[in-house]
């Protein structure tokens, strides 16, 4: 029997998020060791690319973050498209909750990073860099601290980070693209246009479509405004085939060609070339700036408090129902998972702040991702073994 695809999708990222956390540490032993300079220099060397009259320049790490993230965010283009479509956005009572939750999420970390960057040394351009949740690592943590927790709490959390994520492109749109070409942008959005009425075509080569997403890539490079945007609005054009269910391969086509190389590699070589923070680099205190303690903060308490705090409201409020044989104390569980900024927060980091203030920044987000993931697992590990004592089964 063919495994469901979000059932496969979680599979897929469970595994992926060891992996995750292994690139981010290797990176930051790798930046407190004699190897160092090498890794400093590898992820900073410049590299010009010229096709044509195209020609760009940028460090490993520009492109890691220009070239390849696009594609991670096509595959949650994808996953919001289908899920909307025929999954879990599709039906509103069972969506209102981690809707409503990532929220919730959004709003709590934000709330607490503006709290503490209000004053004299804050940096208030900053508040978006707690808000999302890294789904690789968040559903890896909860695979190793709690398998046998109900089926609910793990797409509960998986639609909650995917919409955190549709969050997360939103606010790179709005909030960090710089001067705008009109030229570039307008090409842009015409071969986006054309790539939207081509969608239409069940039967349009796939390669059409993947020599149009490679147009709009570059001419939104040059346009200024962030790639990421151009990979979530091109996976909008991709077929969804649902006027002859066997064609509904063309979407999810797409997604399972994807999705093993962005997270098995995509993600993981971005968690190397940005969680790479040198101990010795950063002045005294530096954890302690409004910025640092903000970021910290916001994952560590601000996500949690946010996630579970708009979840009882939508429940109480009945505009939604609580996911099916969860109890309070695992959704609080999972309220914590969500802290785990690290690979978006990294993104939003590098966007926010000038280079000399990223390694505390980024260093931070390890702190206040690492704090809540192991909170949660903790708690979760405890509550999986209280249901295993009784069955299985609730308490009453």
């Amino acid at each position: 029997m063919a495994r469901p695809p979000t059932l496969a999708f979680l599979r897929t990222e469970s595994g992926a998020g060891a992996i995750l956390a292994v690139a981010a540490l290797g990176a930051l032993i790798l930046a407190n060791s004699p190897f160092a300079a090498a890794y400093f220099n590898l992820t900073q060397t410049i590299l010009p690319v010229r096709f044509g009259g195209f020609a760009e320049t940028l460090s490993v790490e520009g492109w890691v973050r220009a070239g390849l993230m696009p594609v991670f965010f096509l595959v949650v283009g994808l996953e919001v498209k289908f899920e909307v479509l025929r999954g879990e956005f599709s039906s509103p009572r069972r969506l209102a909750v981690p809707i409503m939750a990532a929220i919730g999420g959004m709003a709590g970390p934000s709330l607490v990073y503006l709290a503490i960057n209000r004053g004299a040394g804050g940096a208030p351009q900053g508040w978006p860099i707690p808000t999302p949740t890294d789904v690789a690592f968040a559903l890896a943590a909860l695979a190793v601290f709690a398998r046998r927790l109900p089926q609910s709490l793990r797409l509960f959390l998986l639609t909650l980070a995917v919409a955190d994520d549709l969050g997360a492109v939103a606010l790179i749109g709005l909030l960090f693209s710089g001067t705008i070409h009109i030229t570039a942008a307008a090409a842009a959005l015409f071969i986006l246009l054309a790539l939207l009425l081509l969608s239409g075509w069940q039967k349009a080569p796939r390669t059409l479509f993947a020599v149009g997403f490679l147009l709009i890539w570059g001419f939104t490079l040059r346009s200024g405004i962030s790639t990421s945007v151009a990979g979530f609005a091109c996976a909008l054009t991709v077929p969804v085939g649902w006027r002859r269910p066997e064609q509904e391969s063309v979407i999810k086509a797409f997604q399972d060609a994807l999705h093993p190389y962005v997270a098995y590699a995509i993600l993981p070589l971005f968690a190397f070339v940005s969680a790479g923070v040198s101990f010795a680099a950063l002045p005294p205190g530096a954890l302690m700036t409004p910025p640092a303690l903000g970021v910290a903060l916001g994952l560590a308490l601000g996500k949690p408090l946010g996630v579970i705090g708009f979840t009882f409201l939508t429940v109480v409020t009945r505009l939604g129902r609580k996911p099916l044989g969860a109890s309070w104390p695992e959704l609080f569980g999972v309220a914590l998972l969500c802290g785990a900024g690290f690979t978006l927060s990294f993104f939003l980091s590098s966007l926010a702040f000038a280079p000399a203030q990223q390694p505390a920044v980024r260093l931070a987000v390890i702190i206040g991702s690492l704090a809540p993931v192991l909170a949660g697992g903790l708690l979760l590990r405890q509550l999986q073994a209280a249901r295993d004592g009784r069955g299985g089964e609730l308490e009453p």
